[in-house]
């Protein structure tokens, strides 16, 4: 009986660290904030016809596949510059918890269920949005960040194609709403990763990452993330503008326009790991309050 006791506590452990590691290895939380995204901008583009559910779940299962698949592959392609890092030492694949295979066929099997799923159930032009934003990820802005500080204006494309999923999910076409709503997730992408990669930079540079613009916590960096923020402005206004939403939403992104504005020029008179954190809880915000914004306002 005690044997038994004590292998149904190793079964139970074994089990508990595996969910643990799945988990790391697809990145619940960023992924959910990824497919939110797309989960709203759905929801902007059903308003006047109204949520289709069936499609609703399905843009979320899929949506959850292709960025867990995205974020495995990524750390599969980084398993060597992780263990360099200590935010990202513990991974599984880094640790070698998780076996390069295991990661592979995992990440392999999500990336392809869920844009067959979404290409099947939803239609082409989404499942085909979704498998470019995969590849885009994991194979150009994941190689490319150890290369030239470029890489965060690539990442930024898949970083931003979620809006598009969500569109194309309900629409099946593309028109100018849905390239605005893209603009405004491209250009907030920015200050929220730079901010991340000013506070992050002595890890970053452990590795071999090049993410800041000048590759260096200097003016000219802080100016170029300003000169972006900035650039989220009249950006945010557009749907207002072309009367694709109302009044409300305009004032609120004006309002998270200026805030990101304000906290990126702190950074550029300072310098200083602070204005940065400042910097980047103020884009946990802005994204979200906007974008819901924009779905209220035309309710």
């Amino acid at each position: 009986m005690e044997n038994i006791s004590q292998n149904q506590v190793i079964a139970v452990s074994n089990f508990s660290q595996k969910v643990t590691d799945y988990n790391q290895l697809v990145k619940t939380r960023l992924t959910f904030l990824v497919v939110l995204s797309a989960v709203i901008t759905y929801a902007t583009a059903a308003f006047n016809q109204g949520i289709v559910w069936f499609d609703m779940f399905i843009l979320i299962i899929g949506g959850t596949l292709v960025t867990g698949s995205s974020n495995g592959i990524n750390q599969i392609i980084e398993k060597n510059y992780d263990k360099l890092m200590v935010r990202t030492a513990n991974r599984p694949v880094a640790t070698n918890r998780m076996s390069v295979t295991e990661a592979v066929i995992a990440s392999s099997l999500m990336g392809v269920v869920g844009v067959l799923l979404m290409g099947y159930y939803l239609n082409t032009l989404s499942g085909g949005i979704a498998a470019l934003s995969l590849l885009l990820y994991a194979f150009i802005y994941t190689p490319m960040k150890r290369i030239s500080p470029i890489s965060v204006f690539i990442g930024a494309f898949p970083g931003a194609l979620p809006v598009l999923i969500g569109y194309t999910a309900f629409s099946g076409t593309l028109n100018y709403e849905a390239l605005i709503l893209f603009g405004v997730q491209f250009f907030w992408q920015f200050p929220h990763f730079w901010s991340i990669a000013w506070i992050l930079d002595d890890d970053y540079k452990r590795a071999g990452f090049k993410m800041l613009p000048t590759y260096a916590k200097d003016k000219k960096s802080a100016l170029i993330t300003l000169a972006f923020t900035i650039c989220l402005l009249p950006i945010g206004l557009m749907p207002t503008f072309e009367g694709y939403t109302g009044l409300t939403s305009g004032i609120v992104a004006i309002a998270g326009g200026l805030m990101l504005s304000y906290f990126s020029f702190r950074l550029y008179k300072t310098c200083d790991n602070k204005d940065a954190k400042r910097l980047m809880f103020a884009s946990f915000l802005y994204l979200p309050m906007v974008q819901f914004a924009y779905l209220f306002d035309k309710i």
